[in-house]
């Protein structure tokens, strides 16, 4: 079959638009959408410094190899981070894949640590929490947040970038309404960003798996073995549920994705909690503390 833009051979079929596509033009597709995704919300502007947060799996590595395209033909910088959690076995790997990428891009990496940042790694937090309900992916993903600030305001960043792709955007969304959670619905508006530094996901319209094959039509080199915590949270059965639908009522995580933006606009407008700082560090939060030091406080606790 031949590709619908050009006359090589089709590599993928984009089964929720009908497309088939060569590896060529696959590509230049995620890099243009990439692009009117920051065009559309603003999310780069002219001379500013990019923190590009890279875990070592493939949606950040893809991220990372598009900005670094992006930023050779517009005017704006990107700095890698690499925040390592402290899970033994698991990200010696990706600490390598991600430094001799950076060095193949020529792109300047930083690395961060939960143990330098707060004084306790992922497996000293998970060993000291007073029972499972805190799951490992609620602490790890608090800290995460946290350290990626800390290292873009010490890299003198003006902008988060993560590799945050569609799938995620509408498995947070339904969590988000599982837990009744109505305020993290009304903050996942990409047009409404009032942070110091501010945060921004350019994969939110793209399916996770065209990033995948993005990364293996591009040889991109990625970990592809999973957290060994993932299987703690509800994310991953939500992710199957949302694959299942898709794979039977084609293009409903779109429209999933177009209703999400809504909703959350409308939430947004709604909200009257403002935005307060943390007694304890100074960072943005919504209550008298934060998140991260009412975390570190109640584990630091336990432990004692």
């Amino acid at each position: 079959m031949k590709c619908d833009r050009c006359e090589n051979e089709s590599a993928y079929s984009r089964k929720y638009s009908g497309e088939s596509l060569c590896s060529e033009c696959f590509s230049n597709s995620i890099l243009r959408k990439t692009a009117k995704t920051i065009s559309k919300y603003n999310m780069i502007k002219n001379g500013e410094l990019v923190c590009v947060g890279v875990s070592g799996g493939k949606d950040s590595l893809a991220l990372l190899d598009i900005l670094k395209k992006m930023s050779d033909t517009h005017n704006f910088e990107i700095v890698a981070v690499t925040i390592d959690e402290g899970i033994p076995g698991y990200r010696d790997e990706a600490l390598e894949i991600v430094t001799e990428f950076c060095k193949k891009l020529d792109v300047k990496l930083k690395i961060y640590s939960y143990k330098n940042l707060f004084d306790l790694t992922l497996e000293e937090s998970l060993e000291m929490r007073e029972d499972e309900k805190t799951s490992s992916c609620a602490i790890c993903g608090t800290f995460r947040r946290r350290a990626l600030d800390h290292a873009a305001e010490e890299i003198g960043a003006d902008v988060i970038a993560t590799g945050h792709n569609l799938d995620d955007g509408i498995q947070t969304f339904l969590i988000n309404t599982l837990s009744g959670d109505t305020n993290k619905i009304g903050w996942m508006n990409p047009e409404k960003n009032s942070m110091k530094i501010r945060k921004i996901k350019p994969f939110s319209a793209i399916y996770e798996s065209e990033i995948v094959f993005y990364a293996f039509t591009n040889n991109l080199p990625f970990q592809s073995e999973p957290c060994p915590h993932m299987n703690e949270a509800i994310r991953t059965e939500i992710r199957e549920f949302f694959n299942s639908l898709e794979e039977k009522h084609v293009g409903i995580k779109n429209n999933m994705h177009n209703s999400v933006l809504k909703i959350s606009q409308i939430m947004n407008e709604s909200s009257d909690k403002e935005k307060r700082i943390c007694e304890k560090c100074g960072n943005e939060c919504s209550g008298k503390t934060c998140s991260v030091c009412n975390m570190i406080t109640n584990l630091k606790k336990e432990r004692s």
